[in-house]
């Protein structure tokens, strides 16, 4: 199956309209969920500045504890972010935002994020090319963790099976999306609780589309609040 970018974004869009009150709702809690992270770390960071600071000269760059404890805790928020859209995509009407809890495979989730980074990042350091070609060959190792309780090297793998023959289609709605979550920002940032939702749902789309379907994703036992 293949899709295309027009597409993808439009049904986003049309999946936002369904219940746009509940995606907003969603975007406000992980906004809220990444402010909490923020003023942990640098709680962690005012009590530690000195001892282990990563740049002695710059103190805004943060501990490495901090840092480490930011990272952690962000890779938990974007597992519960990738699990809520995959089950809005899936289940809208039963979806709710319990299942922006999803702690399953926590390791496996943080290891190919580890893997993914470290990939695009060297690819850009290798003239930007390299890295941009890893970004959307791997783009849905990520969803593959979550959706398929894939390990992170078998989930690397996957992606670049099924982002094969459509990377060109795919690198184009990732430059769509970065397009539209611009102009979200743009409108006093408020306008990236609607840009987010409808983006975040055409990524979902293609996902669905080129993967053949629903996965293996789990809500937890107490997904409803």
């Amino acid at each position: 199956m293949t899709f295309s970018v027009g597409d993808a974004i439009k049904q986003g869009w049309e999946i936002f309209k369904s219940r746009p009150w509940f995606f907003i709702g969603a975007c406000i809690i992980l906004f809220i969920a990444s402010v909490v992270i923020g003023l942990l770390t640098e709680a962690i960071d005012s009590v530690l500045v000195g001892d282990t600071v990563v740049n002695p000269e710059d103190p805004s760059q943060g501990t490495v504890i901090g840092n480490l404890v930011n990272f952690l805790l962000s890779t938990l928020v974007n597992m519960g972010a990738v699990a809520f859209f995959l089950k809005s995509y899936d289940d809208l009407p039963r979806a709710s935002y319990g299942d922006l809890w999803h702690p399953q495979s926590y390791l496996q989730y943080l290891a190919v994020t580890v893997l993914f980074g470290l990939m695009i990042g060297l690819g850009l350091i290798l003239l930007i090319v390299p890295g941009l070609i890893a970004l959307v060959v791997f783009f849905f190792a990520p969803f593959l963790v979550i959706d398929r309780l894939m390990g992170p090297i078998e989930a690397l793998k996957a992606s670049m099976e099924i982002t094969k023959g459509h990377r060109w289609t795919l690198f184009g709605l990732i430059l769509a999306i970065a397009g539209i979550n611009i102009l979200g920002a743009l409108a006093l940032f408020v306008g990236l609780f609607v840009t987010i939702p409808v983006t975040t749902m055409a990524i979902v789309y293609a996902y669905r589309t080129l993967s053949g379907g629903a996965g293996m994703i789990r809500a937890p036992a107490d997904a409803t609040l």
